[in-house]
This record gives structure tokens, sequence and C-alpha cells, in this order.
């Protein structure tokens, strides 16, 4: 650590081997340079292990409460953990003074804990009673600033939105389930005749309901007795919060399709004002972390292989309704592990440290 760095907040991160670890580590040396030290947390199997952060090799500590000795107010630490290690852990952070930042849903929906996307609410990060500010789920982020961009514009007043959702949204096992299936049907033929992909995946669906090569699932989360899935709940209440409208008329139906990265949105959003495609891709061409990419005859339209490896939201199809003036409808495509998961976490944290500037 440079003399530069050595009265600068810290950063920990937690998870930090995981599939969106790894991203993280990479946006950090993109981003400016706020960081003291940079401490990296995973469980006791990946303790040990060394990674590069900002060039230089780091040790991963263990996750216990030794791990977080030192840490104190100005400080950050990134949860990229399931629920339940965040639920158990966060506190521990918050109770030595540092400030919580946590991507799973552990704390979602808790009113004391904001659920930012720096774009959108940047200003509801500032107020945390319980010193947790958490990370929207990567399909809401994956659409919250396009879909925020035009509610300042137009007031938004329903939304219906449909999720393509990529293998690696399930993180490293969706990712090798997905590619372990395509294996065994790849060249095969399989996909003309009934159950003959199920035939050949067998009963290794991965963390999916049913084969996704060749394929598409129906939704995603557990599915409750009156049809939704949690997941579908999910985002309809994240993107009500985020977007600060808790009646918000939503309809959501998620989607798992054979993709590795890159979510997909197809948006029909209803508006109090009549809108027209020219003006909403006004909006769109300035909106924070959107980028517009609307020429279908040219070419030129969002798809996950270009969102892959980016950080903003792409854009395109855009049009208001056949039937209804006040109703637009597009296509929005989004890296799930960057702004879905580390790159907002990362934005999260750079807005609490410029707090302590």
């Amino acid at each position: 650590m440079t003399a530069d760095r050595s009265s600068r907040p810290a950063l920990a991160v937690v998870g930090a081997t995981g599939a969106v670890g790894s991203v993280l580590l990479r946006i950090l040396p993109t981003r400016a340079d706020l960081w003291g030290a940079i401490r990296l947390i995973a469980s006791s199997r990946s303790a040990g292990r060394r990674l590069a952060v900002r060039g230089e090799e780091t040790e991963v500590l263990a996750l216990s409460d030794d791990a977080f000795d030192g840490l104190g107010q100005g400080d950050v630490v990134v949860f990229l953990t399931p629920a339940e290690v965040s639920a158990r852990w966060a506190p521990a952070v918050t109770a030595r003074g540092a400030t919580a930042v946590d991507t799973s849903a552990a704390f979602r929906l808790d009113p004391e804990v904001p659920l930012v996307v720096p774009e959108i609410n940047a200003h509801a990060a500032r107020t945390r009673p319980r010193g947790i500010v958490a990370g929207p789920d990567c399909v809401t982020a994956a659409m919250t600033a396009a879909v925020g961009a035009l509610h300042a514009a137009y007031s938004l007043t329903g939304l219906t939105v449909s999720s393509y959702q990529a293998a690696g949204g399930a993180g490293r096992a969706g990712a090798e389930a997905l590619r372990r299936q395509l294996s065994l049907v790849a060249g095969t033929g399989l996909g003309e005749a009934p159950g003959d992909v199920r035939r050949a995946v067998g009963e290794d669906t991965g963390p999916f309901a049913a084969p996704l090569a060749l394929n598409v699932v129906p939704w995603s989360g557990e599915l409750r007795e009156d049809g939704w899935s949690s997941h579908e709940l999910a985002v309809r209440a994240e993107t009500r919060r985020i977007l600060g409208l808790p009646a918000l008329p939503v309809s959501v139906t998620c989607v798992q399709v054979p993709v590795v990265t890159g979510h997909s949105l197809t948006v029909r959003a209803r508006f109090g004002e009549r809108v027209t495609a020219a003006g909403a891709r006004e909006v769109l061409e300035t909106a924070p972390g959107v980028v517009l990419v609307d020429d279908p005859a040219a070419g030129e339209f969002p798809t996950p292989a270009d969102a892959a490896g980016t950080d903003p939201a792409w854009v395109g199809r855009v049009r208001v309704s056949l039937d209804d003036p006040h109703v637009l409808e597009f296509f929005v495509c989004a890296d799930n592990l960057r702004k879905g998961a580390a790159l907002n976490a990362t934005q999260i944290a750079e807005l609490i440290v410029g707090e302590f500037a």
C-alpha cells in the first residue's frame, strides 16, 4: 500500500473468489482510485488463495470475525454472497462502524435498508439506519436505468416485463450446467422430437427446473401455489422500491434461456403522458448507464452477446404501442455479472466513500 493510500478508506470484498467477485476485481482498476487497503474474504475452502488486486497479489482471508479486524467508520464491506451469509455477517460489519453493501436478497425489502441503483436513486444511499445498502436483483438492475429515466420524463403508471435470463445468473453452477448440457446435445440432431433433449440431459439439470440447452424454462426461483415465482415477485417489489412507486402495477414473467452471460428483457411501460418513439430515444440517449442501439433496418439492435462484458444497459426496438399512445415498448440487455451485481455494488461503495472524502 502506497503512502498516498494509507489514509484512505478500506474496501473489503466478501465472496471475492466467486463469479461476481472475479468481475468486481477486474472492474476496480478501471474506476477512480478511492481506496486504501483492499481486503479479500471468502469461505474457508478458498482461504489462502492469492488474487491480483490493482496489480498486486493479495491473499484471501477466511470469513470470520477476525477478517474484519481494523475496519470502522468510512470503510466499506461489499458482500457478494448468498443471502444467508449476508444476513449473518453484514450486521457484524456494521457493529464495527463500517458500511455493508449487499448484493443478495437478504435486505432488499427491509424498509430500513435502502435499495439502490445509483443512476436512479443515489440519494437513497445517504440514509441507512442499519448501516447497510442493498443492490437489486440482476434482472431488476438490467432494466431500471432505462425505465427510471423514462419515468422521470413521462411518469410511469404501469409495467409489464418478460425476462430472458442467462444461465450465469445462477452463478458458476448455472453456466457450467448449460455448457455441460450443450456438450451432450450439440451436433446430435436432438430437439426435433418430444422429450429427446430431456432424455439426453437426464436428471442433471443443474439449478434449473428443466434442461436449458436447446430449450427455455418458463420461470426462475421458487414456484408458488398461485402460479407466480419468487423471482417474479422479487423483481416487482424491487422495481417499486427503487422508483419510489409502491403501488405501481408491475407484472413480470421470468424465463431462463440458453445464454451464458447477459440478461435481456422485453418491457411494456405505460405512462401518464403520451409518448413518442423519437422523444423516448432522446431520453434514453442521455440517460446515465444506458446505450441506445436502435436501427434494426441497419442491423443495429441490442443482444446479450453485445452486452456481455460491458457496463451499460443496451436498449433498442423502441416503439409506441399500436393500441395506446401512452405505452412504450422496448428491448433491453445487460451483463448480469457487471451491472447486475459487481458494477452496481462498486458504484454504491463509491457513493458511500464519497461521503467521507
